[in-house]
């Protein structure tokens, strides 16, 4: 690749006495500044800068027009409430066919059910007992959405053998997720005025374990306070620290607003507030943080405040600008895979990071415009000893990364190679009762109806038998017979004549493997042999099978998804910076990060390591985590990658010195990196202690994953492949660099004259930063 032709004779022919044409920052400076440039030289201003001097010159507008945002979208979505719904249907599976032919034929076999589980040490059966159950029953039939009651005392099977506990079952009219909370309440409240004199009543269902759902506590407060402290401490000021967390809160706020409307007209599932949240801090503070230390960085070269802003927009902002799009990109992928809800959730998702990546770009700059010459002040007393002492640092760390290249590289990647080991025996599902509370109702339920009836009961199979009377029978038959099954109930009819349906009840537990290997079985081997001989058409269906399916299909996805994400950020990285070793290691390093924040998962969540001081049971790895958190850590990955090696490629083209741009690379960006993946850690490992399994398994696997980014492969191994790379890292075929499109990710691949003219100093802090051409 050739370089651009320098223009540092222009640069001194505008300045005949030989000083940098922006060394004497006054009040009129921007009128002395030559029309397109923030630089002082010729050409147009980026969009970038455009956009911070719009910001900056209608700072009370920008921030009047974020507020109206941000106030209109909670009004109006308190106005008219949400409308958040958990769609995990997928078009194709025998558990979807199922469910639409019930909706279609046997409509009151299609809603929710309420199991109330009873147990009494003298039996149920007993007088007073089974006076005061019926009477119980007789209550809840009468509330609404319930369509029916199956007594326990109807047809026998409902009690155990040792007639201790007994279940009856509550059918809804409608679906769990549309039944409205305060009804379920109603016939949890109703039920348990039954208990005492020794009768013991708890409730368990979908219905029921949503409606006790819990809030999420205190996990955002502390998250941000911690955050707080942290840029406190970065930036010696309450006031500049307090910048990062505004942004941040007004784009979360926005933009649940909105999605709370979106989920009126589309999709949205329940778990996706929280998930919003929980991305939306991390990312506003981490863009936010990004552009104000580089703003910083400006103002400690005695630059003026409005130049200081065009010039953080016009380099960390493109790096936000890079590092959002990639992670929308990435988000967007999940769409094409059309599971259900999580098409829902991505988009939200990726609206939050829209939303912050805009707010960091234009109600910063007006905040910074507003609020300057007090930061200014609290910049200038903190001075900048801290920095070049840390960047000193930073560079004795460098020198012996690169004098110790291989070891560097090899147990690091040999230690996240075993955190990826547990990977390979990753169960995909969805927690159940028996993960809830030990003290909740659901759980109580769950552990009794598997005390009473075996482990099978509490996630019982649904096959629909299309056929006669007699197809229905022989089916019974089998099953009944057919290894890794406890009991079946007899068939069932339907609204519909060659309609029946039998409940099956497995020998283990619904999150069993053994359980996900007979369903299975039954539908490639059993069932169809049935279906041979009889004529009639058999489908295995119900809650467990349809967890069954959802995960087999995210799986059969996830390499495809896989492969479409990383393919696409390689070729991106590979035009930015005309490189083709550079792609490639950054693809096989964010992997390494992602697989090694899963393995981390697999071990607490499923295989009960450290679950204890989390207060997690183990169990499946929701089946959506993996693709979500893949999503989300490799967009941000790509943030860290492109903000250190775009300081490495423009030292790289003023010196030629492989070892030297590694050096200044990591020196002049690892204490942004550290200090902005420390707020992402501390904001992601506060919602562990949320009480959702799903949004602690989020929060760990956002927090490893960044964690070990950041300080494993970022100062670590990055900068020793690079050394062993040498100069071929930045090599690229001839034939290839004609053809990929030229993209520029800082101001200096666009106008290389800009670099020269030292407009961007060794020691600042933000993307597109490289030394002064005097101090060559």
């Amino acid at each position: 690749m050739t370089e651009q032709p320098r223009a540092e004779s222009r640069s001194r022919s505008q300045s005949p006495t030989g000083t940098r044409p922006d060394s004497a920052p006054g009040p009129h400076h921007e009128d002395a500044t030559p029309a397109g440039s923030s630089n002082g030289g010729p050409g147009r201003r980026s969009v970038f800068e455009r956009l911070a001097g719009w910001s900056g010159r209608h700072r009370w507008r920008a921030l009047a027009l974020w507020a109206v945002v941000l106030v209109g979208a909670t009004v109006a979505a308190q106005a008219v409430g949400s409308a958040y719904q958990n769609d995990f249907s997928l078009p194709g599976t025998q558990s979807q066919q199922v469910a639409d032919k019930l909706a279609a034929d046997a409509p009151d076999q299609a809603g929710g059910t309420v199991q109330i589980v009873l147990e009494h040490p003298d039996g149920v059966r007993s007088a007073g007992t089974q006076a005061r159950v019926t009477s119980m029953l007789a209550a809840v039939r009468d509330l609404p959405h319930v369509a029916a009651v199956e007594s326990p005392y109807s047809g026998g099977y409902a009690i155990s053998r040792d007639g201790t506990i007994a279940y009856a079952t509550v059918l809804l009219d409608a679906p769990p997720t549309e039944v409205p909370v305060e009804d379920v309440h109603r016939v949890m409240d109703t039920a348990q005025r039954a208990n005492g004199d020794g009768l013991r009543v708890e409730l368990g269902g979908e219905a029921v374990r949503g409606a006790q759902a819990e809030g999420g506590g205190a996990a955002e407060g502390a998250g941000i306070l911690a955050v707080l402290v942290i840029l406190v401490l970065l930036f010696g000021s309450l006031l500049a620290a307090s910048l990062p967390i505004v942004i941040a809160v007004f784009a979360v706020g926005a933009a649940v607003g909105l999605v709370g409307l979106a989920s009126h007209v589309a999709v949205v599932a329940d778990f996706t507030t929280p998930l919003m949240i929980l991305v939306g801090l991390g990312v506003g503070i981490d863009y936010a943080l990004l552009v104000f230390s580089r703003y910083r960085s400006e103002l400690v070269r005695k630059v003026d405040r409005e130049r200081a802003v065009r010039r953080a927009l016009d380099s960390a902002g493109r790096t936000v600008f890079f590092a959002g799009c990639t992670v929308i990109i990435a988000l967007m992928g999940l769409v094409v895979l059309g599971l259900g809800a999580l098409q829902g959730v991505a988009v939200a998702v990726a609206l939050t990071v829209l939303v912050t990546m805009l707010a960091s770009l234009t109600l910063l700059p007006a905040l910074l415009a507003i609020m300057g010459r007090r930061i200014e002040r609290a910049v200038h007393r903190q001075a900048s000893r801290a920095r070049s002492a840390d960047g000193d640092r930073w560079r004795r760390w460098s020198a012996f990364v690169q004098r110790h290249p291989w070891p560097a590289v090899l147990v690091p990647v040999l230690a996240l190679g075993a955190l990826c080991v547990p990977l390979g025996t990753m169960h995909l599902g969805f927690a159940d009762a028996g993960n809830d509370s030990d003290s909740s109702t659901s759980r109580q339920a769950y552990d009794l109806l598997g005390k009473g009836f075996g482990p099978g009961f509490n996630g019982p199979l649904l096959v629909l038998a299309e056929g006669d009377a007699q197809a229905a029978r022989t089916a019974h038959d089998v099953l009944a017979d057919t290894r890794g099954i406890a009991a079946v109930s007899p068939p069932m009819p339907s609204g519909q004549d060659d309609l029946a349906t039998l409940l099956v009840f497995p020998d283990s537990k619904p999150q069993d493997t053994a359980t996900v290997d007979l369903v299975d079985r039954l539908r490639a081997d059993v069932l169809p042999d049935v279906a041979a001989d009889t004529g009639a058409t058999y489908l295995v269906g119900g809650a467990t099978a349809a967890v069954v399916d959802f995960s087999d299909a995210v799986a059969d996805r996830m390499a495809l998804f896989v492969c479409v994400v990383v393919g696409l950020s390689a070729l991106l990285l590979m035009a930015v910076f005309r490189s083709l070793l550079i792609p490639l290691k950054a693809a096989v390093l964010n992997l390494l990060s992602v697989g090694a924040s899963l393995g981390v998962i697999t071990l607490v969540f499923q295989n009960g390591v450290a679950g204890g001081l989390l207060g997690v049971e183990p169990g499946p790895v929701e089946a959506f985590v993996p693709v979500m958190i893949f999503a989300i850590v490799f967009g941000l990955s790509m943030d860290y990658e492109v903000f250190l090696l775009s300081r490495m490629h423009e030292e790289w083209e003023r010196t030629r010195d492989a070892s030297r741009a590694i050096s200044e690379g990591l020196a002049t960006t690892a204490r942004v990196v550290t200090a902005a993946a420390a707020i992402m850690v501390v904001v992601f490992a506060a919602f562990l202690l949320d009480p959702s399994r799903m949004l602690k398994q989020f929060g760990l696997g956002l927090a490893v994953a960044i964690l070990l980014d950041a300080l494993v492969i970022r100062c670590l191994i990055l900068p020793a492949v690079m050394q062993v790379l040498g100069d071929r890292a930045w090599w690229l075929p001839n034939w290839l660099g004609r053809r990929l499109p030229r993209l520029a990710i800082d101001r200096a691949g666009i106008d290389r004259g800009d670099v020269d003219r030292g407009d961007v100093g060794r020691g600042d802090v933000g993307c597109a930063e490289a030394p002064r051409a005097s101090e060559g």
